[in-house]
């Protein structure tokens, strides 16, 4: 017994709203999405729900071939074998997507724009289609295709649906596209920086050698009684010293992006920390051309540090004022507190610095002077790894100078650490 017409259009009202409810919380679920083949297949399942279907596809343009290719599918179980697959422009996905219109076939083998090579290589039979174009900001990125209608024919209910959905899927797979393509460049610029690593690290390790060999003659060549062959050996291990930090800065190279979850933080004291500097250091830095100071603070100022860090920050600040004070110059270090944050400044009186120039001389690889002309030598990296080392304890490193001529003063600047709060008993 058929039913009444009035109840059976309230059914079928009632079917609509619950539809169009689901095509409502649907936008959300897409946009959730961030991995491009759950949300395409996502996608698909909607199709086949909204339009009373056995199986979709989803078909994008790859712009890179210029070619419209199988992106999914659920078109039995051999559909995964489509995946990356071209199909000819004159198909019907072809001509959905060239003429931006919705194609309805009701007997699709019957239409010659049908590729029936797909059908015969996953081994399923495509009776009826519906196809949409996707389309984002006007601009064309694919066809979604609902096939094999349970109960034909297909109805206006069936393209509005599968409309809709095209236009919501196109704004997540847009956006599914984009983080796929940033964590691709994400992963070569990774595969990039571990080359570029492996290489310092096998480069330097081979020059070190011959160098070791070069410095050990030089020291013997040294001792010889002649002058000439001790100013000779002396201008040779001078050279070799600055090829060894040379080889050094490009081992420290990785400490340009000094990262916290690296750092081994220790309760500590500038104290403490001043006399690992002058023991590991100094006694290995200038060779008494400079009147260096190391001024112990007195009450000695609590920090949590990365001892092995900051010395290096340290030892990279030293390097620049050596390099840029003149023989004989003096060059001071000293600890204090404002009693919120602890305090290492580092003045040197050598040649200054000037004022345009007090931020860009922590920048990777710049150096004040023309690099064809400079008489400093070096990298120009010492600053920026003091500065990533120094940031990566939550703390900040600025320079000062009156101007050239006038000498520098770099002031490195740590949170102190929060007093305990004691227990109640």
């Amino acid at each position: 017994m058929s039913q009444p017409p009035l109840e059976q259009h309230v059914q079928e009202l009632e079917k609509k709203i619950i539809i169009l409810a689901q095509l409502a919380e649907i936008s959300a679920a897409l946009n959730s999405q961030l991995d491009l083949d759950s949300l395409l297949t996502y996608i698909m399942e909607v199709a086949c729900q909204i339009t009373g279907c056995d199986a979709a596809s989803i078909l994008l343009w790859d712009k890179r071939h210029k070619q419209l290719v199988f992106a999914a599918s659920t078109t039995g179980k051999y559909a995964s074998k489509l995946i990356g697959k071209p199909v000819p422009m004159d198909s019907i996905a072809g001509t959905i997507l060239q003429k931006n219109e919705i194609i309805q076939l009701n007997e699709a083998r019957s239409d010659p724009r049908h590729y029936s090579r797909v059908d015969e290589e996953i081994q399923f039979e495509t009776r009826s289609l519906l196809g949409v174009p996707i389309s984002y900001k006007n601009r064309l990125i694919g066809v979604i295709e609902a096939i094999n209608k349970h109960q034909l024919p297909w109805t206006d209910d069936d393209r509005n649906y599968l409309s809709i959905l095209s236009a919501q899927a196109a704004v997540a797979i847009e956006g599914a596209q984009l983080v796929a393509e940033l964590k691709k460049v994400n992963e070569e610029l990774n595969e990039v920086d571990k080359l570029k690593n492996n290489f310092i690290a096998i480069a330097s390790h081979e020059l070190r050698t011959p160098l070791g060999v070069v410095m050990g003659y030089a020291s013997f060549l040294q001792m010889e009684e002649s002058q000439s062959a001790q100013d000779n050996a002396a201008k040779v291990m001078e050279s070799a010293l600055k090829l060894r930090k040379i080889i050094d800065d490009m081992i420290n190279l990785r400490y340009l992006k000094q990262k916290q979850s690296d750092l081994y933080l220790e309760k500590t004291s500038i104290g403490t920390l001043f006399k690992h500097f002058q023991r590991d250091t100094l006694t290995l830095l200038d060779n008494g051309k400079h009147n260096i100071q190391i001024m112990q603070p007195e009450p000695d100022i609590p920090i949590t540090a990365d001892v092995t860090r900051m010395v290096m920050a340290l030892t990279n600040m030293l390097n620049n004022a050596i390099a840029f004070t003149p023989v004989n110059g003096t060059i001071t270090l000293k600890g204090r507190t404002d009693g919120y944050y602890a305090f290492m400044e580092m003045t040197d009186t050598g040649i200054g610095i000037p004022p345009e120039q007090l931020d860009r001389i922590f920048e990777e690889f710049y150096q004040i002077e023309d690099h064809m002309t400079r008489r400093h030598g070096g990298l120009g990296i010492g600053l920026s790894i003091a500065r990533a080392i120094v940031e990566a304890h939550d703390g900040t490193i600025v320079a000062a100078s009156a101007g050239l001529e006038q000498g520098a003063t770099f002031t490195l600047r740590l949170p102190m650490p929060k007093p305990e709060t004691p227990i109640d008993r």
